[in-house]
């Protein structure tokens, strides 16, 4: 078998296949689409315009928003154009293309958790130390091993995909192109691939979270054994509790579905948390952040009485 491409496109097959669903259904995620852009713009708008959130919380906070919308901006669309045309067709490049910006997006995050999880940990347990540990030349550098990460591990991914041989169905049994619905589709062997799957995405789904339990067990120990203050353990920990709501709704749904990575697994169970980590927690980040920090919160309001009234 010619080591080429005979499928030219796909077709997404979507969320549901019943058509009293789709314009509902288009609403909704039209609403959380939208919802989610504004939420996390205003907060980097807000981080850059206000001086006194120009610490490195912030500046990693900014970065998970902007990772957020890029993030739900790679499948939702694409979606939303869906649930209006019923069905779905993307070129096989797009599919790459798409494929690659998701992983690449995903995995980023879960490594900025990851040190943002670091940064709590060092203002916490080595508030001496923190402007050193935590200066701008370090936060950059912190960043930008981020997103590298991210980009490579997208790009393995791609380039592996790029070599399987696709000669016969094309229906994605997905919303968006993702590797396992689309490896149930091959025709060449794909053993390399999900021993790839399952070790370097295993891993780098694994190793940030291992790093930021790590973390927080390190802050829970500190306060509770040499941290007398009542009230200065409760400010530590509400500095804390976004953060790990955060790490809670985008773990636990990718855990569970990039650590089995069996192409004849039900789809339909997999999109439930696709959805979650690349819809709905780019949704709720926003308000997670704004609700519980006064810091965000007052911030906010002086940005938009500066808008409102000038």
């Amino acid at each position: 078998m010619e080591n080429q491409t005979v499928v030219s496109e796909f077709v997404l097959l979507g969320l549901t296949h019943l058509l009293e669903l789709q314009h509902p259904l288009f609403v909704l995620f039209l609403l959380l689409y939208v919802t989610s852009l504004l939420g996390n713009g205003a907060i980097i708008a807000v981080v850059l315009a206000e001086p006194r959130l120009h610490t490195p919380m912030y500046f990693f906070l900014s970065n998970l928003s902007c990772l957020d919308i890029f993030y739900s901006t790679v499948t939702v669309p694409k979606m939303l154009a869906g649930f209006l045309s019923g069905q779905q067709t993307i070129s096989f490049a797009g599919c790459l293309v798409q494929l690659h910006f998701f992983h690449f997006l995903g995995s980023s995050e879960a490594v900025l958790l990851a040190v943002m999880a670091y940064d709590r940990y060092v203002a916490i347990c080595n508030p001496l130390r923190y402007r050193l540990l935590m200066s701008p030349q370090a936060c950059l550098f912190l960043a930008v091993a981020t997103w590298a990460t991210g980009f490579l591990h997208a790009l393995m991914h791609t380039v592996m995909m790029s070599q399987v041989h696709f000669c016969g169905p094309n229906l994605v049994y997905h919303f968006f192109c993702d590797i396992k619905p689309l490896l149930s589709l091959a025709c060449s062997s794909i053993r390399l691939n999900l021993a790839l799957l399952n070790f370097i995405t295993g891993s780098i789904a694994l190793s940030p979270f291992i790093l930021t339990l790590l973390s927080y067990l390190y802050i829970i120990s500190f306060l509770l054994l040499k941290v007398r203050s009542l009230e200065c353990r409760r400010k530590a920990f509400s500095t804390c509790a976004s953060h790990l709501t955060v790490v809670s709704l985008f773990y636990m749904p990718v855990l569970g579905n990039y650590l089995i990575a069996s192409p004849g697994s039900p789809y339909e169970r997999d999109m439930i948390p696709t959805l979650m980590y690349c819809i709905i927690t780019p949704f709720l980040n926003p308000l997670i952040y704004t609700l519980r920090n006064e810091e965000v919160k007052s911030a906010l309001k002086k940005f938009l009485n500066r808008k409102l009234y000038p």
